[in-house]
């Protein structure tokens, strides 16, 4: 065993650097530190989150540019969010630049260059937020915002030409559909709408997206303070980003409980440090392991020039008490969305102004050396700061000394494709 490694190991046990958490409050099959044992929750017998993860050692560096192999321009609106699959990019516009935010770019990215295609104008609409991609391929689905709100549904037969199936619209979806995300439940396609607030509350609400043609809401809660921004769907678990409510885990058919998304059961709840929760990806590691939830904060920010907000970690072994143990800062920029390799353990993060980031999210998030702990006075809490830990292992596009701003990223087929505000599509290497 490496040196430090056997430091970093009798340090944890020594209980000097288990951040986030103590012996009160330990899951009861967790009981040795760092274990070969199967976790899981009494809450939700039916998910086992997988081996705890050994911590590791990283030296501290510079991180190195991530290469830049093309950009595709979008000048005449502010880019959105980007959904790519095989050798086609979907990005939608946002907002009034000098045209309404109302179309989707296609983009060919088979070669270095993404490439305009083709483009869709969505009618009725000023501004456009999530696109995705349904995991079969068939479907591509956005949301609209500020004209009474909805989701489009396309299909995808040709990816190149996508053509309207339906559009689902009702008092519920008004004044706006900020994020759609799309997932299977037991095999059934829905789609989970986080709805801006107005006059009354922000809700969720859940579609039925089985027949394309004919989409059914099957559920609607209010929920948020005051938004809630967006939602996380894996294994039959819903994870929730409620703003200055935290984040919340509901059950919708994973625990075996009789949940599912038309009656979902709430597991638990945490309030990260700073609030302002946005987006949240439940990560499953190589080796099976699934203890952490990485949550985005985003702060006030001005397009082109700034950003605030930070990466949280949680553990979620027990999903009726998770608790933030780790985070990534970045001075003068913060964070959007983000995409995460899972087989190599690099979580890629879109950060506004700050470009893209590449985070070494391997082995056991929660143990560092005291040296790499921050205590929140805030939160009150002790965590371990990611990038004292060494794992910031890319940085992408700042080197360029062009203003970007960049509000998505997704890692697939082996490159990062990164949707830019003010310029357009990025394709980039990964992080080695």
């Amino acid at each position: 065993m490496d040196y430090r490694l056997k430091i970093l190991v009798a340090a944890f046990a020594a209980g000097l650097c288990a951040c986030g958490s103590d012996a009160a409050t330990a899951t009861p099959t967790d009981t040795t530190g760092v274990s070969n044992e199967a976790l899981t929750s009494a809450a939700c017998p039916a998910v086992n989150f997988g081996k705890r993860p050994a911590p590791l050692t990283l030296t501290t560096t510079t991180a190195p540019a991530l290469q830049v192999l093309g950009m595709g321009n979008e000048t005449a609106r502010y880019t959105g969010e980007v959904a790519a699959r095989g050798t086609t990019a979907y990005t939608t516009t946002w907002g009034t630049r000098s045209a309404a935010g109302n179309k989707i770019d296609i983009w060919d990215v088979s070669g270095a260059n993404p490439t305009l295609v083709d483009s869709v104008i969505v009618s009725t609409s000023t501004t456009l937020g999530d696109v995705a991609v349904s995991d079969d391929g068939k479907l591509l689905v956005v949301a609209t915002e500020r004209s009474g709100g909805s989701i489009v549904v396309y299909d995808l037969t040709d990816p190149r030409k996508p053509k309207q199936l339906s559009r689902f619209t009702n008092q519920e979806t008004d004044p706006g559909v900020h994020t759609a995300e799309i997932g299977r439940v037991n095999g059934k396609l829905y789609a989970f709408l986080s709805i801006d607030p107005s006059s009354v509350h922000a809700k969720l609400v859940i579609v039925d997206l089985s027949d394309p043609a004919n989409p059914q809401q099957v559920y609607s809660k209010v929920a948020g303070n005051p938004y809630v921004h967006d939602t996380f769907l894996r294994d039959g678990l819903l994870f929730v980003a409620l703003w200055d409510d935290g984040m919340e885990i509901w059950d919708v058919g994973g625990c075996g409980s009789g949940a599912t998304p038309a009656a979902p059961r709430v597991l638990g709840n945490v309030r990260t440090v700073g609030g302002q929760v946005h987006n949240i990806w439940w990560y499953h590691d190589a080796s099976g392991g699934k203890r952490f939830a990485f949550v985005g904060q985003e702060g006030p920010g001005a397009i082109g020039s700034s950003s605030i907000g930070d990466i949280h970690v949680v553990d979620i072994s027990d999903p009726t008490a998770p608790k933030e143990v780790a985070f990534y800062h970045v001075d003068g920029a913060g964070t959007h969305n983000f995409s995460v390799d899972e087989t190599n353990g690099v979580l890629y993060a879109a950060y506004y102004n700050g470009g893209v980031r590449a985070i070494d999210v391997r082995g056991d998030l929660k143990t560092c050396l005291p040296s790499q702990q921050n205590l929140s006075t805030s939160g009150n809490i002790t965590r371990c700061d990611l990038r004292l830990m060494g794992r910031e292992i890319g940085v992408g596009l700042v080197e360029l000394n062009r203003g970007v701003y960049v509000w998505g990223v997704q890692y697939t087929g082996g490159a990062i494709y990164a949707s830019d505000m003010v310029n357009g599509i990025w394709k980039l290497k990964p992080a080695k």
